[in-house]
């Protein structure tokens, strides 16, 4: 059967494919176990966020403290702090607990699909003769499959989480900040929430770099993981030719074989690493950056005696927390183009097999 032209399908159409199958777990019979613990989640990521929330006011009150030099104020904060920690690790326990569940049973789910989809009616012998992106369609189901529907739930989780801190976070940047009078040309201007003004600004800085500096991520990993389960493949082949016949040719053209598949996974490989070295800088930057920022937005009103210590450590500690919320993307890039990597890699392998018996994608 002679190979037919083959069009490489966009982005979209692969990942609107692979939700087309993935979807699945979410719709059938047990999709109320996956829902359970989606409700759960949720629950102990508010929780989480009213811990985060009493944990900040308890720095103001700590602080605070320390400024009047209260040592019986500072033994009570140091015993409420009691149960603010062991809420926050049993709610951290628990919410690792719930997320790699989800994370197996979707994964079991996907997975037993993609292996039924693969070997029913002979497609593991006539996928060879298809067009398309399918090579090593077990490496595929194996991997690509585990970390597409590993990250998602890790994704979407943290975007909720950042979503509903920021929210919060940002009215305790605007109250305890309040507003920053400036001279500019000898008047005098005030800047209402300056702290929240400052922080959106910042962000967004930071977002559109990364944005700007990763913009390929996802094509630099699709490659690297094309190239390696290629390395994989020649070396399987090599290995079941040289249990059936010893022609050292034969050995011979399978090593160089090997040789040119290893150069180009090393070349993709120094790709790779110069893309996270350049999101690096960004990160680690931002990193070592925010907390400095956000003491010095401060300190101007405490000096003028209008912010308490403890204040200036609640605001600064808000600052960065909300920070860290709008970065989500930021912070999730590599993960994002991780994830669209594989995904699109298993719906390569679906389009292919889709294309065996015509028939209509399952």
């Amino acid at each position: 059967m002679p190979l037919k032209t083959y069009l490489a399908p966009d982005e979209r159409h692969l990942l609107a494919r692979f939700w087309q199958s993935a979807s699945g777990f979410w719709r059938g019979p047990a999709a109320w176990q996956g829902w359970l613990l989606v409700g759960l989640l949720v629950a102990t990521i508010l929780l989480q966020l009213l811990t985060q929330y009493r944990l900040n006011f308890w720095n103001r009150d700590f602080f605070d403290a320390i400024e009047r030099k209260d040592a019986a104020g500072l033994w009570q904060q140091a015993l409420r702090l009691l149960p603010i920690g062991g809420a926050s690790l049993t709610l951290a326990v628990l919410s690792v607990w719930g997320r790699m569940t989800m994370q197996r049973k979707w994964r079991e789910w996907l997975s037993n699909h993609l292996y039924d989809y693969w070997l029913e009616r002979d497609h593991i012998v006539r996928l060879r003769f298809m067009s398309g992106e399918h090579q090593a369609p077990e490496y595929r189901i194996a991997e690509d499959a585990r970390i597409a529907t590993d990250l998602p739930i890790d994704l979407l989780l943290g975007l909720l989480s950042s979503v509903l801190v920021a929210a919060t976070f940002i009215g305790v940047l605007w109250e305890v900040g309040g507003h920053l009078a400036i001279d500019v040309f000898g008047a005098s201007v005030v800047v209402p929430g300056y702290l929240v003004i400052a922080v959106i600004l910042y962000s967004v800085l930071l977002t559109a770099a990364m944005m700007l500096i990763a913009r390929h991520l996802t094509r630099i990993i699709e490659d690297n993981k094309r190239t390696e389960a290629e390395l994989r493949s020649v070396g399987t082949h090599l290995r079941d030719a040289g249990e059936e016949i010893l022609d050292p040719n034969v050995l011979q053209g399978g090593r160089r074989a090997i040789a040119a598949a290893l150069d180009e996974v090393i070349r993709i490989w120094r790709i790779y690493c110069w893309q996270l070295m350049r999101m690096t800088l960004v990160t680690h930057t931002s990193f070592l950056l925010t907390p400095l920022i956000a003491l010095l937005l401060c300190t101007p009103k405490y000096i003028e005696g209008t912010m308490t210590l403890g204040e200036v450590v609640q605001a600064a500690a808000a600052f960065v927390v909300v920070q860290a919320a709008f970065n989500w993307v930021t912070d999730s890039y590599g993960r994002i183009a991780e994830w669209a990597a594989s995904a699109n890699r298993v719906a390569s392998l679906l389009l292919s097999l889709d294309q065996i018996d015509g028939q209509s994608s399952p």
